[in-house]
């Protein structure tokens, strides 16, 4: 038991996390041993299983996952993400229970395109995250990239969009959330469906 956690709550959460790792891997979102997914076990204090750092996402073993706190830092060994305190600080503000993020081309693509933020309207998948398909613009928020999450989270915090659970850093990837890290995944196909379709048509 870690913090109220049990064995078997953390096994659990280490097996979805691998195998949402190997179904992003397998679409080419994160190549090498790119980008990092977690999932919350606890609320008070604040507590998430994460990606270990430097690992094939595609080659993921339950035992490739740290659990970390509130800071991104880990609680019982291990070394997670380099990313892992953007994770928790997405989770604390938007409630998150699961956090997922890609190295998609079309996600910097964009960014590129559209350093003010990529709008969306009149697609049906829109309704993939929880918005009208017609008459409604809604904005997934680019945001400069940073080294520093502390500065990374600011400016998540100041960009993001309640509408859009997602937000593209420039020149980096795009990071995704939901309630569940099904939600998340579902999230995610869905903003990068969309971004792949605005990145066709130009």
């Amino acid at each position: 038991m870690t913090d109220g956690i049990s064995q078997s709550d953390l096994e659990e959460a280490n097996a979805v996390l691998a195998a949402e790792s190997a179904r992003f891997a397998a679409f080419g979102w994160m190549r090498g041993t790119s980008g990092n997914l977690s999932v919350v076990l606890a609320r008070d204090p604040l507590r998430l299983a994460v990606t270990a750092s430097g690992h094939d996402k595609g080659e993921l073993t339950p035992s490739d996952v740290v659990l970390v706190d509130e800071q991104g830092a880990a609680v019982n060994g291990g070394r997670p993400s380099a990313e892992a305190e953007l994770h928790a600080r997405v989770a604390a503000l938007t409630g998150a229970g699961a956090v997922v993020h890609v190295h998609t081309v079309a996600s910097v693509a964009m960014g590129r395109r559209e350093p003010g933020g990529i709008v969306f309207r009149d697609l049906e998948m829109l309704k993939g995250v929880g918005q009208p398909a017609h008459d409604v613009e809604v904005t997934l928020p680019v945001i400069a990239n940073s080294q520093d999450m502390k500065v990374l989270g600011d400016r998540l915090e100041a960009a993001r969009d309640p509408r859009m659970p997602a937000v593209v850093v420039a020149g980096h990837g795009l990071y995704v959330w939901g309630e569940t890290p099904r939600q998340a995944r579902h999230h995610t196909e869905v903003v990068e469906w969309l971004l792949e379709l605005e990145l066709a048509q130009r």
